[in-house]
Parts: structure tokens; C-alpha cells; sequence
């Protein structure tokens, strides 16, 4: 790595050397690993971007420049031609920095062997049939098999294996399926092999593009089979088109039935993306897949969009003629031709749906995306290997003694400078231990960092609280069941108990009160204990470098020793050390990183939920009370003003401009809240 100095990496070439030709380019260490494979309309300018001052470069490509010793490109003819070369060598190098997909799953497909003699339909997983038409994918295995059944009554094709086929065409005797039933393929020697394929081909015909009007000219056909008295025919037909009813029923319309189209639907954070893809088809939903991907550099979503489409056909699945994105790349144009080859005939086109039927089912596949997101992260949070990798890998990236069992967040969320408040949550053994959460009320404050500064320091004292004290609460309030709160320490209790945990967390944060005092008013007032007196390992604050110095200096102050204390800025999601120039850089994809993220995003969200109701309760006891306010003025004022705290600060005159506020109750407003 460089010099801090430094202005650049010392590999960088000289302007005159790079074209502004199209071209890809990759990163490699001096093992000859490549780290990054990136491509460009014109190699200058972009790697320009690259070797720009270090210090301004976004930490994660900094991270990746400074890791790196060398960059090699390769010119190209077009746009186009930049794109396959950069599909190649993503696939042949894996580098570490690109989009990496986690698809580990899967899917069931509806599977037709058009290959074999006689066509046979059944459920698979495998891809690599030869010559096989697949329907699909089915999000779960009872979805395509219930499928299966009610085609097979329409369209009555082998479903039996082929050994049975190969027994039933050698003796001359129905295959089992075929003898009750469920087999109409030639081994149940009721049609021929010609008969079979005509089948065949309507099966997947509708498969295809299921069209209403089949269903119109068999019922002409069962009113012309009871015409001539062969009822047998007649309910056969009748059965068929019952059962192409039901699929028809079956499959959601959602767009005309002369579109066919993929819908992509991504959500996506610093670290990772879900993907969720409708397939559509004849205008009706034939497919649903989703995958996660992860990030190492930061990407914006059109540069994301243009990753995944990259790889998302690479089931052998080809691309429809029309794909919704939520945002075009830069390199569309190229795209498209890009994947009119993979598709192999006719062109394809992408949009970006903004209003209509096909942004509302875009938007559809975003909300399950987001859904998709939340719940990967659930699960990885509750992987026990991956939580002993990530507090394994915290220790050595922030060189801690031991692994953080314990681990404190603390974040700090205002309105506007009002309603100050913090949030504490606590984590062991890398999950939530709600019952130990805290909030508290900030009566005063310049900024976050003084905001920290009063809480850290609050906190840090009652490590010093002597055992008998902490004795003496617990048997108190020992009475008082945990439960009678709630997981997120009281937002499920009564009013009354709200105000007086409020009151008494005001308390606990005035500047001049001693910890005597504190420990007074709680030994008076039945209260539920915490786990104050617990020390943790590590004790994480939402920000950078200010806030982080804000932390070590409670803590200093405070004579406390024995913990460790880090910061996480949440743009670059970089993880901040006391006294250091430079963050710690932890690889996207790891588990440490991910598990520091969920514990502040935890910490946001409780600070936000307390920030919100202390709000709520601000307006609904301050404003209400005056003569003169209804609902629906009281909701202007707010609506015009934004909180309390800012009326407060506003004249007559300026009270007066809301609608519906005329000067006798704006001078009524201004006097109350004044007195």
C-alpha cells in the first residue's frame, strides 16, 4: 500500500497511454489475482476516475486501488463487443470486487422431453435435459406437480418413466400410469406415436400462449360429439375443458395476452441486493425466481441492473422480447443486443416502466424483493456458524482480546433539532437481547455528537454503580415482571408507565445530576432493572470519525477501562476506530461487516420508534389542551410548523397564516405554549 501521502497508487499510467477507445479493464495484485473487471465507453475517462487523490476517492475503491499493483485493458470495436468481453472474463476470474450472486437455489421446472420418441411431462430440477422444453420456474414443488395434473387431463401425454415405456412398447401391455389412468402417452396403447406428438405439440402450445379461444372450439366440439349421440367423447372433451378452466384460473392475468415479458424487480442496500423475476407470458405469470446478490464496490442501480441482466439467463432460460428494469444502464443499447444473442432471434427491448400495468406489477416484484432482502438477512443473523465467523472475524479486524460477545449500539435521532433522543441495544453472542434495550430523552443539545457525548457518559457511570445498589433494585422491582414491557423495553405498555420511564430517563440524563441522585429516584420509584451494570466488549456508535472521538472521550472522562469502542458511517459502511486516519475496510460479502450493520440499523430503528412516539405524545398533550383546536386544526398547525418546538418559536402573525387559524386563536396558541 502506498504512502498516506501518497496522491495516488504509484502504478497509475500516464495519460497518453490510455485510449479513449472502448475498451474493458481489470485490476490484479501482484499474485496476478484479478480483483476487478469493469468496461467503459471510453478508458480514460474512467480510469481517470480510479486514479484520482487518494483521500477522494469512495473507501471501497480506494480499498480495491490500493490492494491492486497494476491495470491492464483491452480495446474493443464497440459497445457491444465491451460488453461480451467483460461477461467472459467476469465468468473465467471471479474477481472479489465484482457483483457476486448467491443463487444457491434450485427451482422446479415443468419439464416436456420433446427429444424422446414419445414426449413425456414431469417435474425436474435439472436444466441439461437435451432437447427439452421447460416451463417455469415454479416457486414450489406442489405449484408445478398440480399443474402437471390438471394439463395431463387436458392434454392426456406420457407421464409414465421410461423404463415402464420401454417394458409397455416391447410386451404390448399398458404401462401402469396408463392402466389407471394417468398415462396417455402410446405405452397405454390407446393412441399412436403420431397421435402422441400432435398432442405434444397442443400441450406445449398452451403452455406457451394460453389461449381462451382452445377452450371455445373444444366445447363446440362436446355440443357436436352429444349431438351424435357419443357421449363418451363428449365428457372427455367436457373434462378437458374443465381442466384448462382451472389452469387458466390458475395463472394470474396481469398484462394483455400478446405480452411477453421479464420483470425485475431489485431492492438493495450497502451490501447486498435481492432480486425477485417475474416471467410473464401470453400475459399471465408463468415464473417466479429470486436470488440475492452481493455488493463490494458501491453501485448505483442502473450499473446493478446492468450486472444482473448480464447473468440472469444463464439458466438457459432465453430472454422474452420486452424486460422491465427499474432503471436503464448507461449501456442499454449495448445491452440489448447483448441479449437479443443470448435470446437468438428477433430483438429485445428494455424499459423502464414509469406509470401503467407494467409499473404496477414492477412495483409488485419490488415489494417482494424488499420482502426477499429482509428475510435473507433474518436467516444469515440466524445461522449459528455464520454469528461465530462474524464475531471470529470482528476480533481479528478490530484486534480485540476476545471475540465481543457483548455488544452495545448507540444511535441518536432528532426532529429538526427537537424530541432529541438515543437508543441503546444490545447484542449477545451475536443476537438481540431485547430486554436489555434502553432509550433515553435528551432535554438539551448542540449536535449528535454532544447528543453521544451526554448519553456515553450517563452509561458509563452506572459501570461504577457498587453491588449492593444494583442488590438493592433488583429486589425492589423484583416483582415487576420483564414481560409487563415488552421485547422493545416498553413500547407495548401502558400510557402511565411511558410517562414515568420518560420522567425518569429526563432525569437520568441532566446534566447536573450525580449518580447518587439517579440511583434515589429509582430505589423510590418501582422500575423495571436493567442489565446497566454489564459491561460490554464493544460498544458501537452510528457515524464516523466525530462521533466515535465523542465516544472515546465519555469513556475517557469517565475512568471506565476495558472497552473498546468503534464507529460505523453508514454511506460507505466503514467500520471507524478512536485516534485512526484510516477505517477498518471489512470485505462486503463478510460476516462481520454484516453483523455490525444489523446492529445499527436495530439501534436506528429503536431510536426512530421512540423519537416518533415521544413525538406523538408531544402533540397530543401540548396542543390539544388549548381552548379552540380541533383535530383538524391542530394537524395544520403541525402540517405547517413540523413539530411543537417550532410553533413555539413562531409570532402571532406567522400562527395566523396557517388555515383555519384566525387571530383570537392565534393569540391563544401563542399564550399557552409561552406560558
Amino acid at each position: 500500500m502506498p504512502p498516506r501521502s501518497s496522491p495516488t497508487v504509484p502504478y497509475r499510467p500516464k495519460a497518453g497511454e490510455i485510449p479513449t477507445s472502448p475498451g474493458v479493464y481489470r485490476f490484479q495484485d501482484d499474485a496476478g489475482r484479478v480483483l476487478y473487471v469493469g468496461k467503459a465507453k471510453n478508458l480514460r475517462q474512467r480510469l481517470s476516475n480510479y486514479f484520482a487523490p487518494l483521500h477522494t476517492l469512495h473507501e471501497r475503491t480506494r480499498h480495491m486501488v490500493t490492494h491492486a499493483t497494476s491495470v491492464q485493458w483491452t480495446v474493443v470495436n464497440s459497445d457491444f463487443e465491451s460488453l461480451q468481453l467483460e461477461y467472459t472474463w467476469i465468468k473465467e476470474f471471479a474477481p472479489p470486487y465484482n457483483v457476486k450472486f448467491r443463487d444457491d437455489k434450485t427451482y422446479p421446472y415443468m419439464v416436456v422431453t420433446l427429444g424422446d420418441e414419445a414426449p413425456r411431462v414431469m417435474v425436474s430440477r435439472n436444466r441439461r435435459i437435451p432437447k427439452a422444453r421447460y416451463f417455469g420456474p415454479y416457486p414450489k414443488i406442489w405449484a408445478v406437480r398440480q399443474t402437471v395434473e390438471l394439463m395431463v387431463r387436458a392434454f392426456p401425454i406420457r407421464t409414465c418413466s421410461d423404463s415402464s415405456y420401454k417394458r409397455a412398447m416391447s410386451t404390448g401391455r399398458a404401462c401402469f400410469p396408463g392402466q389407471i389412468g394417468r398415462c396417455g402417452g402410446p405405452c397405454s396403447m390407446k393412441v399412436t406415436i403420431e397421435e402422441h406428438r400432435k398432442i405434444v405439440d397442443q400441450f406445449v402450445s398452451f403452455m406457451s400462449y394460453p389461449d381462451p379461444k382452445l377452450i371455445s372450439r373444444l366445447q363446440a366440439d362436446m355440443r357436436a360429439a352429444s349431438a351424435a349421440l357419443e357421449f363418451e367423447r363428449a365428457a372427455q372433451l367436457r373434462d378437458r375443458v374443465s381442466a384448462l378452466e382451472n389452469v387458466i384460473e390458475s395463472s394470474a392475468v396481469v398484462l394483455r395476452d400478446d405480452v411477453d415479458a421479464d420483470v425485475f424487480g431489485i431492492e438493495h442496500d450497502e451490501l447486498a441486493a435481492a432480486v425477485q423475476l417475474f416471467r410473464v407470458r401470453g400475459g399471465r405469470i408463468r415464473g417466479v425466481r429470486s436470488w440475492v446478490v452481493d455488493k463490494e464496490l458501491d453501485l448505483g442501480m442502473g450499473e446493478l441492473v446492468d450486472s444482473i441482466l448480464q447473468s440472469a439467463y444463464d439458466d438457459g432460460e432465453p430472454p422474452p422480447r420486452e424486460i422491465v428494469v427499474p432503471e436503464l444502464p448507461d449501456d442499454a443499447e449495448a445491452l440489448e443486443v447483448f441479449l437479443a444473442q443470448v435470446r437468438g432471434r428477433g430483438s429485445v427491448k428494455l424499459r423502464a416502466a414509469q406509470r401503467g400495468e407494467k409499473a404496477a406489477l414492477l412495483q409488485t416484484a419490488t415489494m417482494n424483493a424488499k420482502q426477499a432482502l429482509g428475510l435473507y438477512k433474518t436467516r444469515r443473523s440466524a445461522d449459528y456458524v455464520a454469528r461465530s465467523k462474524a464475531l471470529t472475524d470482528l476480533q481479528e479486524a478490530l484486534e480485540l482480546d476476545e471475540a465481543p460477545l457483548r455488544m452495545e449500539c448507540f444511535d441518536v435521532s432528532h426532529l429538526s433539532g427537537t424530541n432529541i433522543v438515543a437508543s441503546m441495544v444490545v447484542f449477545e453472542d451475536g443476537l438481540p437481547k431485547k430486554d436489555q434495550y434502553r432509550r433515553f430523552n435528551i432535554a438539551e443539545s448542540s449536535d449528535d455528537t454532544d447528543s453521544l457525548y451526554q448519553v456515553l457518559s450517563r452509561r458509563f457511570s452506572y459501570l461504577d454503580r457498587p453491588d449492593d445498589v444494583d442488590a438493592e433494585l433488583e429486589a425492589l422491582v423484583g416483582a415487576a415482571p420483564l414481560a409487563t414491557l415488552g421485547d422493545d423495553r416498553g413500547e407495548t405498555a401502558a400510557d402511565e408507565l411511558e410517562d414515568l420511564v420518560d420522567e425518569l430517563e429526563d432525569d437520568d440524563l441532566d446534566e447536573d445530576a450525580e449518580p447518587a441522585d439517579v440511583d434515589a429516584d429509582l430505589t423510590a420509584t418501582p422500575k423495571k432493572p436493567g442489565k446497566f451494570s454489564y459491561r460490554p466488549n464493544l460498544l458501537i456508535v452510528d457515524g464516523g470519525q466525530p462521533q466515535v472521538a465523542a465516544a472515546a472521550r465519555a469513556l475517557r472522562e469517565s475512568g471506565v477501562t476495558g472497552i473498546r469502542i468503534c464507529g460505523i458511517a453508514k454511506r460507505l459502511e466503514e467500520v471507524w476506530l478512536p485516534d485512526s486516519d484510516y477505517p477498518v475496510i471489512l470485505p462486503r460479502n463478510s460476516e462481520a461487516l454484516f453483523m455490525i450493520q444489523r446492529i445499527r440499523d436495530e439501534a436506528h430503528r429503536f431510536a426512530i420508534t421512540h423519537q416518533r412516539t415521544r413525538r406523538k405524545r408531544d402533540i397530543t398533550s401540548v396542543l390539544n389542551d388549548i381552548p379552540g383546536l380541533g383535530p383538524t386544526r391542530v394537524r395544520e398547525l403541525l402540517r405547517h410548523f413540523g413539530s411543537v418546538a417550532n410553533l413555539k418559536k413562531a409570532g402571532i402573525d406567522e400562527i395566523t397564516a396557517v388555515k383555519g387559524i384566525g387571530q383570537a386563536t392565534a393569540e391563544t396558541v401563542h399564550a399557552r405554549l409561552r406560558s
